[in-house]
């Protein structure tokens, strides 16, 4: 239930949002629409946790402030490697295997993965990402532990690997 009341907060304000124009026509319009969309979300079963991942916010957010100092460290080393007159790189391919169990979770992760610059998450099978980096010192499996335990955490909330349980 708190599902499908998070959904409808935020088709609602997406729509006044959008649209800016309170007139009664249109806003009895909107009502149909979101009805309209609710019960199709409803019927193909995407109303649960992975399809409406609104009370993860605030902890996603966390994440993508994190995630961007991130990226922004991880764009020296490549500008580096592009400016030099000889190109200092040595791509690899590492196999990662993630802690995240939900589909959004590892979505979340590869992204990230990809979002950084020097890595491409080129393939995702189960529980193991194929990762593509352009520095194979820095392309071990566990240099990207902790973006996987964040982002697990961010999306799933679930238990960290010292066993304490975050919300």
């Amino acid at each position: 239930m708190g599902y499908l009341l998070g959904l409808i907060v935020v088709l609602g304000a997406l729509w006044l949002g959008l649209s800016g124009i309170y007139e009664p026509l249109l806003l009895t319009l909107s009502v149909i629409s979101i009805a309209i969309s609710i019960l199709l979300a409803a019927r193909l079963e995407t109303v649960d946790r992975e399809g409406v991942p609104y009370a993860r916010t605030p902890q996603l957010f966390a994440y993508w402030a994190w995630l961007l100092v991130e990226i922004f460290k991880a764009n020296w080393p490549v500008i580096k490697a592009c400016v030099r007159a000889d190109l200092d790189i040595n791509p690899a391919l590492v196999k990662v295997k993630t802690r995240c169990e939900s589909d959004f979770a590892k979505t979340i992760f590869a992204n990230s993965i990809t979002l950084t610059p020097g890595t491409v998450t080129v393939e995702v099978e189960g529980d193991k990402l194929l990762v593509h980096a352009l520095f194979e010192e820095e392309a071990t499996p566990d240099s990207f532990a902790e973006m996987d335990e964040r982002s697990a955490r961010a999306a799933d909330g679930r238990k960290s690997s010292k066993g304490e349980v975050t919300a």
